[in-house]
């Protein structure tokens, strides 16, 4: 399939003529015609099919927060999610786009297509017991920090009650799941684009855990990362050291000078990095040491300009060493293409389904999980309600966004975790592993499904959706990934 290229920036705001027709789309409607009675009757109908798959979808995704496999290593997590589509009837290709575990699933016929994007990756080093108190499950070993064990099985439950809403009602369109792996550090979902695979898609529905509920307005950081090896010559770092040439004075003279970078990048750049290779001994001057680092900007254009300078300062601490580099792009992606017309549907559906309450034993494992933060960012009862509306940068990064300047793409999180919990932390792996966690699945899953309910039922809010996503983009968009035209990573975290 021939792929698209482009050249980015920032996502630009619409006029405002967009938002009122959105507004208008939405909220002027007649509230008693015969269409929004057969509507809400549709949405009831999904609501209750995601009811009754809720205690599976819990199972699914406990499973998965046992399984806790790395990115491009989620054979069980994939499979498993596989086979709960296959067994609901969809027609699942495994193996797409390079990646052996993922897959794309599809339920029903014609257009329009609705696609719903699923993760299942864990992360490095975060194993947790389901307790609000420290302690992992085995010393070392990854866990679900950032939920997506949640956030597949929730995506899973979304489309599996639309197929069946689809099927007894005889609605034409076609409801399909994307399994994309290694959203953590491994962007996955750019192959996913890259080939190809969402061409003929109308719009883009999108879920995360987080510690409330609410749906994702603004933007997010493009992000691009890298492993930087650099070989020296080993000696005995006594007896011999002028033999020798440190891999690791490499390393460390380019950590000094990307920290001095950091006075003189735009104010929202961010950098991070860690030494993944040092040497094997004290005593033997290292022969190779490595350098994983991260670069995050808003603007995509940003991010390349500052990638060059990062790559100059690379080469020059080989130079100074007297030691040679080279570096692998290990994954990018573009910040996020915000859709006003997909986020009214997506808040006015979770503003109806409403947000999670506790049960006694989960109020009790809350405030004991509470009680370990530091600085918490929300209080004990922000579960219960929806975040109003808040247009700003969330400070962290997403493959979801190469998928948003593709096709028009929505997204909203679910109170999985405890209010104020930090992402990426032991407790979110703990409320993810009971029923707290599960409960976020629900109204996640109960709200996207409403949501393509009213993309099925109204093709006027596809066409404003499409309509804007246009516009936003600007006639001269080419796309083009931040990783250019390597092969996916599949060994990044072996």
């Amino acid at each position: 399939m021939q792929q698209r290229t482009l050249r980015f920036r920032a996502p630009k705001r619409v006029s405002r003529s967009i938002s009122c027709a959105s507004a208008i789309l939405f909220f002027v409607a007649p509230a008693t015609s015969a269409a929004e009675t057969d509507r809400d009757a549709a949405k009831a109908a999904v609501r209750a099919e995601v009811a009754a798959y809720s205690e599976r979808a819990a199972d699914v995704a406990h499973q998965i927060w046992e399984y806790a496999e790395l990115g491009y290593q989620e054979e069980r997590s994939s499979n498993l999610l596989q086979k709960e589509l296959a067994t609901a009837g969809f027609r699942v290709k495994p193996g797409v786009a390079g990646m052996p575990t993922a897959f794309e699933a599809s339920f029903g016929r014609g257009e329009p297509v609705i696609g719903v994007l699923a993760e299942f990756d864990a992360l490095p080093g975060l194993s947790q017991e389901a307790l609000p108190q420290r302690r992992p499950r085995v010393d070392g070993a990854p866990g679900h920090a950032c939920g997506h064990h949640l956030f597949g099985a929730g995506s899973v439950a979304t489309a599996i009650a639309v197929s069946r809403w689809l099927e007894e009602t005889g609605t034409r369109g076609t409801i399909r799941v994307y399994g994309a792996p290694a959203e953590e550090g491994g962007a996955g979902k750019v192959y996913l684009t890259r080939a190809g695979l969402f061409s003929d898609v109308d719009a883009m529905l999108h879920w995360h855990p987080g510690d409330r509920n609410g749906v994702t307005w603004g933007t997010m950081l493009a992000v691009k990362s890298a492993k930087f090896r650099f070989r020296g010559y080993a000696a005995h770092a006594a007896a011999s050291p002028d033999r020798g040439r440190s891999a690791l004075d490499g390393v460390e003279a380019m950590t000094t000078m990307v920290n001095l970078l950091r006075e003189h990048v735009p104010q929202e750049t961010r950098i991070h990095y860690i030494i993944t290779r040092g040497g094997a001994a004290p005593n033997i001057v290292p022969d190779f040491a490595e350098l994983y680092l991260y670069l995050r900007h808003p603007d995509p254009l940003t991010v390349e300009s500052l990638w060059l300078r990062i790559i100059e300062i690379s080469d020059a601490s080989a130079m100074g060493t007297r030691t040679s580099v080279e570096h692998e792009v290990i994954h990018g992606s573009h910040s996020l293409l915000p859709n006003e017309t997909l986020s009214l549907l997506l808040f006015e559906n979770l503003s109806e389904v409403g947000g999670v309450k506790y049960d006694e034993k989960e109020q009790a494992f809350a405030e004991a999980l509470y009680a370990t933060f530091e600085r918490p960012t929300a209080k004990l009862g922000d579960q219960e309600t929806i975040a109003p509306r808040e247009d700003r940068l969330y400070p962290g990064s997403t493959d979801v966004g190469d998928v948003s300047w593709n096709v028009p793409t929505g997204g909203l999180s679910g109170a999985s975790w405890v209010p104020g919990t930090a992402p990426h932390s032991w407790q979110a792996v703990a409320a993810g592993g009971m029923s707290i966690g599960a409960k976020g699945i629900r109204v996640a899953a109960e709200a996207l499904a409403m949501t393509a309910v009213d993309l099925f039922l109204d093709p006027a809010s596809i066409a404003a959706a499409r309509e804007e996503f246009e516009e936003r983009l600007g006639p001269d968009f080419h796309y083009s990934a931040l990783v250019g035209d390597r092969d996916p990573p599949l060994d990044f975290r072996r």
